[in-house]
């Protein structure tokens, strides 16, 4: 049987009882036979993440600044989990002298001393790890991305893995066929010069899905301290329902919309080859989470989940005849190009068409230089701005077969007294994305989901 791959995000390291509920979780299914560990995170009574002292760090010394109380804090958390798990203090400090190191080394390339220092809270954490399932009994092996040459991009704070990584990655099935559980730290690599490059932030999904593929798993289960992915976002709706299973689409469409449960990036390796991800609760081990598939049964839910973004602006234009001015639309996002403001959606009718982006992108000055470019090289007949607009979206495969799901949607929104301002559904019918002023963000996502789900 393929390995079953596991990444356990930072609250569920955080503390003594948490890493042995892994070794629980571990038991309960011997073909667990990797694990990838995030730096420990929040607990009750720990407000702070390692990573967020790590940064902290990075940033002080950086300035000059003294750095002494946040390293003891860093050190302090693993002491605090691993100490009462018997492992000697000798034996941690032997392990944590390698973060003294990184922050004493050359700081000459401020993003490379960075990367070495922030990778560090899961470098860290999976050696001391892996040598407390060995002082239990467990045959484990902790595996660095720099000793089996992960190799990713020189991209300090986005690296993305090369062929050779991937292909480097492979070896791991040797650790497995001795017998060893291997132990991988996540969300870094190792460029070619052999700097610690890391991904973006929430990258030890993304780890865990590379070590997925490389291993061909039988499934990739990334726990957490949520039951698994909800139909709506719990700030919002009270006890939203928990989806059981949803596809690797449906996925994508969901973590465009705000759903932060999963790293979106971490999806793609593991599609290649159809590897189920399953996100689980180290709390509730009685829930069988949610299952992220290629294809789920049609007789289950057709929409998934109702999700919203806000911070949002359109640039609308009419012009008549506009759709027989060949080249048109490719003018009007050059213009965007241009300026370096990525679009989000661009809804069009005859004469009309729309540019939705995110304003956070915007500068001062780029609402007047878009306009301007606009009206000198399209000289459309109107020309109209709106801002604070909010996306609203329904999801589910069964969009594409379902009759009736854009009026229900368009009704329940008549119903609350939310204005459409935008429509748009994409060619896949994955989604149909509302948009509205920010201010009725909150009563679509409610009127949506008592229409749905109710």
């Amino acid at each position: 049987m393929s390995p079953i791959v596991c990444k356990f995000g930072g609250t569920s390291v955080a503390t003594k009882e948490k890493i042995e509920r892994i070794i629980e979780i571990m038991k309960l299914n011997p073909e667990r036979k990797a694990i990838i560990l995030s730096a420990p995170g929040k607990a009750d009574g720990i407000n702070t993440k390692v990573t967020d002292y790590l940064i902290s760090i990075v940033e002080k010394s950086l300035s000059g600044k003294d750095i002494e109380k946040d390293l003891a804090d860093v050190k302090k958390r693993y002491y605090d989990i691993y100490e009462p798990l018997g492992i000697s203090i000798e034996t941690i400090d032997g392990v944590l002298v390698r973060i003294d190191k990184r922050v004493a080394a050359d700081k000459s390339n401020e993003k490379r001393y960075r990367d070495a220092i922030v990778a560090s809270g899961e470098d860290l954490n999976a050696e001391l790890f892996a040598i407390y399932a060995n002082s239990i009994g467990i045959k484990a092996i902790f595996v660095s991305p720099i000793d089996i040459e992960m190799i990713v991009t020189a991209n300090f704070g986005d690296a993305t893995i090369t062929n050779e990584g991937n292909a480097n990655l492979i070896k791991l099935r040797d650790y497995i066929a001795d017998g060893y559980i291997v132990v991988f730290p996540g969300f870094f690599g190792v460029s070619v010069r052999g700097d610690i490059v890391t991904f973006s932030r929430g990258g030890s999904d993304l780890t865990g899905a590379l070590i997925a593929d490389a291993l061909d798993a039988y499934e990739y289960e990334n726990w957490t301290d949520v039951n698994g992915i909800l139909s709506a976002n719990p700030k919002t709706i009270t006890n939203p329902q928990q989806i059981r299973a949803l596809t690797y689409r449906e996925m994508r469409e969901l973590s465009y919309m705000g759903f932060s449960v999963f790293h979106e990036e971490a999806v793609k390796p593991v599609i290649k080859k159809k590897i189920p991800i399953r996100l689980r609760n180290t709390n509730n081990l009685e829930n069988s989470g949610t299952l992220i598939v290629a294809e789920r049964l049609p007789n289950e839910r057709d929409i998934v989940g109702i999700s919203s973004a806000s911070g949002f602006c359109s640039f609308n234009l009419q012009k008549f005849l506009m759709n027989r001015e060949k080249g048109f639309g490719r003018k009007l996002l050059e213009i965007f190009e241009d300026l370096e403001i990525s679009y989000e959606h661009c809804p069009s009718g005859v004469d009309s068409i729309s540019v939705i982006i995110n304003q956070r992108q915007l500068r001062s000055e780029s609402v007047n230089d878009i306009i301007r470019r606009i009206e000198k090289d399209l000289k459309p007949d109107e020309l109209k701005t709106e801002f604070g607009l909010s996306l609203v979206g329904v999801v589910g495969e069964g969009l594409r077969h379902k009759i009736g799901v854009l009026g229900s949607a368009a009704n329940a929104l008549s119903k609350a007294g939310v204005n459409i301002k935008i429509v748009n559904q994409g060619s896949s019918e994955f989604s149909i994305i509302f948009g509205v002023d920010g201010d009725d963000e909150m009563k679509a996502v409610k009127a949506l989901y008592e229409a749905y789900f109710s």
